[in-house]
């Protein structure tokens, strides 16, 4: 994508337990960021309460702007009445401006169903593609986050689903995290290929009669996935939206620990006190909001899912996520792999 092009990322103002607050506070964070870059943010919702909310912040001079949304998808609606009956919804609004073409992306941290449902209904699968899956990043001992998927979008998968996990991953790996030649495995009970249920013994068969091109490196445990063992894991639906949240349950669990250890006695504050710069590198590392957001991956644009409890650093690199995918092109790329009949 041209430098000179305008890259415009819609943001559902409406969704997410802090919003309109942090979602605002988020936006404008991400538009003073990627101010030179020609990025403008269209947040969307109820214009009253997002006009209030950017009155608290400073955004002057960003190239923000406010769409009026009058519905809200709350977080334990039905996503498929809700997308149907609430045309106006923050949510479908967002996914519209991209189906017009009128936006490159969206991002939103309200209900995840609602926001597949209505990706499904107003930008469609791309061709070609059996399911689309949600594709989170896992913080791991390297430097470079794990891509797992998928994370939730689908809790039954065929083997030929899992396949086209891995290349639409494989994609995402090399060409936005610019990781060389990804290692691609199954997530699994063991590393030996006779172990894992019908569905992982079965992929691991097909991958290993015919890779597709894919760097397949065979199963991978769970306790693997965070030392670094593979860059791409591919899994149900529901096993990996078990695993992202025990990940994410657990590095909480790891800074509160810290927090409360180290705030027990004069020498543990003392310690605290010159080991702080390393504790912040550590929660940088470890912490979702770091990574901002999973995309959808599979559909016929950039669909970015936060967090439904992001705060505005969160929102602030979901949208990071949504611009470098636009700039990168994910979805042609995922196109083209199609177009070349390799899935």
């Amino acid at each position: 994508m041209s430098k000179k092009e305008q890259t415009i990322i819609a943001v559902d103002a409406m969704g997410g337990d802090y919003a309109p607050d942090e979602i605002v506070k988020g936006a404008v964070a991400a538009a003073k960021l990627y101010k030179d870059r020609n990025v403008k943010i269209i947040l969307v919702g109820q214009q009253d309460a997002v006009e209030k909310s950017l009155s608290k912040v400073d955004s002057a001079n960003l190239n923000i702007e406010v769409v009026h949304a009058s519905e809200i998808i709350e977080m334990a609606e039905s996503p498929t009445k809700a997308v149907k009956k609430k045309k106006d919804s923050s949510i479908v609004k967002c996914i519209s401006l991209v189906s017009e073409n009128k936006a490159q992306a969206f991002v939103s941290a309200g209900n995840t169903g609602a926001c597949m449902t209505a990706s499904f209904f107003y930008l469609g699968r791309i061709k070609g593609i059996e399911r689309p899956a949600i594709a989170a990043l896992l913080p791991t001992i390297n430097r470079t986050p794990a891509l797992l998927l998928d994370a939730g979008a689908n809790s039954d998968c065929e083997p030929s689903m899992l396949i086209q996990f891995a290349q639409m991953g494989e994609i995402f790996s090399s060409k936005v995290l610019e990781i060389d030649n990804p290692r691609v495995g199954i997530l699994n009970i063991g590393g030996e290929s006779s172990k894992g249920n019908t569905l992982a013994l079965n992929t691991y068969k097909l991958l290993k009669e015919n890779n597709k091109g894919l760097n397949f490196v065979g199963n991978v445990e769970g306790r693997d996935v965070f030392l670094g063992a593979c860059d791409v894991i591919v899994c149900d639906g529901f096993t990996g939206n078990v695993t992202l949240k025990v990940a994410e349950g657990v590095a909480k669990m790891l800074v509160q620990i810290l927090k409360d250890e180290l705030s027990q006695g004069s020498r543990n504050k003392l310690g605290a006190v010159l080991a702080k710069p390393a504790f912040k590198r550590l929660k940088k590392r470890i912490d979702y909001e770091e990574y901002g957001g999973s995309l959808l991956l599979g559909v016929n644009g950039i669909c970015v899912i936060a967090h439904g409890g992001s705060n505005d650093s969160a929102i602030k690199n979901a949208i990071r996520v949504g611009i470098e995918s636009v700039e990168k092109d994910v979805t042609s790329k995922i196109l083209g792999l199609c177009e070349m009949s390799t899935v």
